[in-house]
């Protein structure tokens, strides 16, 4: 499976992904957003995307781990892999119809987001 994750990118960036490798993606509260977490397994690909100013995706990272243990706070650890050939503005990613009922633009705050493969393909370049 494939996924969003959004960050903004004054709390944590891909940058900081980068330098660190690998994380554990916490934070996250919205019980829709826990439930993708949850579903996540190792191996899974997925798309960091920077919210705020930026509002495009920055580059990829897969799940390393995932511990569901918890359900209320899945630990999903994540390891960073590149970053985006090219970013892709969020007006973009909405004028694209592969998003027409995404969560990522039907529900906006939402910060995990499930990616079909062609969703994925478009926005990592694929």
């Amino acid at each position: 499976m494939d996924y969003l994750l959004k960050t903004e990118p004054s709390v944590y960036s891909f940058a900081a992904l980068q330098r660190e490798k690998s994380t554990i993606w916490d934070g996250v509260t919205n019980p829709v957003a826990l439930k993708h977490l949850r579903e996540m397994k190792e191996g899974d690909r997925l798309v960091i995307y920077h919210t705020g100013d930026e509002k495009s995706t920055v580059g990829a990272a897969t799940v390393e781990s995932v511990d569901t243990s918890n359900p209320k706070n899945p630990v999903v650890r994540i390891k960073v892999d590149s970053p985006a050939k090219r970013q892709v503005p969020l007006a973009e990613i909405k004028a694209n119809r592969a998003f027409a009922d995404s969560p990522l633009v039907k529900q906006g705050r939402l910060s995990v987001v499930p990616l079909t493969a062609k969703q994925y393909e478009f926005l990592v370049g694929g």
